[in-house]
C-alpha cells in the first residue's frame, strides 16, 4: 500500500476547498416543484414557479381544438393564467416561441397574445387534474368563449399546433 505525502493531500483540500467548493455554491437555487422559464429579448431569464402562477389572475373554460386532419381533440375544461399576464410588462416584442420539454416549439405572434376573442392560458390543470400530476404540464391552451378553436376561425392548417404540452420555456423573440 502506498502512503500519501502529507503535502499532496493538503494540496488536495486546499484546492477542494478553492476551487470545487465554490461551483456548488455559486449554483442558482432549483426551484422547488414545476416551473416555467421565461427568456426577455434581452436575453435575461427569469424562472416562474408553481407558486408565482397560483397568485395571477386565473380563467378557467372548456376549451377543444381542431387538428391538421380536422378532428376535434382533448376537450375539457382548462385552468391557468392569461399568457399576457404571465409575461407581465414587456413591450418589445413581436413574438413568444413556445418551447415543449420534448423540443417541440411553436412561435406565436403577439397579436394571437393579446387577442382578447381567443385568449391563450398556460392551463396548469385540466378536468380537476393539476401539474405536477397533470401528465401534460403545463399546456398552452386558446380558450375563446364557446371553447372551439377550428383551423378556419384560428386561420391556420392546424389550430392544434399551439396547444403545446409540456412547457418548459417561453423565448420572447424582439422586433
Amino acid at each position: 500500500m502506498r502512503r500519501v505525502r502529507p503535502g499532496y493531500l493538503v494540496a488536495f483540500l486546499v484546492l477542494a476547498v478553492v476551487v470545487i467548493v465554490p461551483t456548488f455554491l455559486r449554483r442558482p437555487p432549483v426551484p422547488a416543484g414545476p416551473s416555467v422559464v421565461v427568456v426577455d429579448t434581452d436575453g435575461r431569464e427569469r424562472t416562474i414557479t408553481r407558486d408565482e402562477i397560483d397568485r395571477l389572475p386565473e380563467l378557467c373554460r372548456r376549451g377543444e381544438y381542431q387538428n391538421q386532419y380536422e378532428n376535434w381533440r382533448d376537450e375539457g375544461v382548462y385552468c391557468g393564467p392569461r399568457l399576457i399576464d404571465l409575461l407581465g410588462e414587456v413591450s418589445d416584442y413581436v413574438s413568444v416561441v413556445v418551447v415543449a420539454a420534448d423540443g417541440y416549439r411553436v412561435e406565436i405572434e403577439r397579436w394571437r397574445i393579446e387577442d382578447e376573442a381567443y385568449p391563450l392560458v398556460l392551463a396548469h390543470s385540466f378536468e380537476g387534474r393539476s401539474v405536477p400530476d397533470w401528465p401534460d404540464g403545463y399546456r398552452i391552451a386558446v380558450l375563446p368563449e364557446d371553447g372551439s378553436v377550428s383551423n378556419a376561425d384560428y386561420g391556420v392548417v392546424s389550430a392544434g399546433s399551439y396547444w403545446v404540452k409540456n412547457v418548459v420555456r417561453l423565448l420572447l423573440q424582439p422586433e
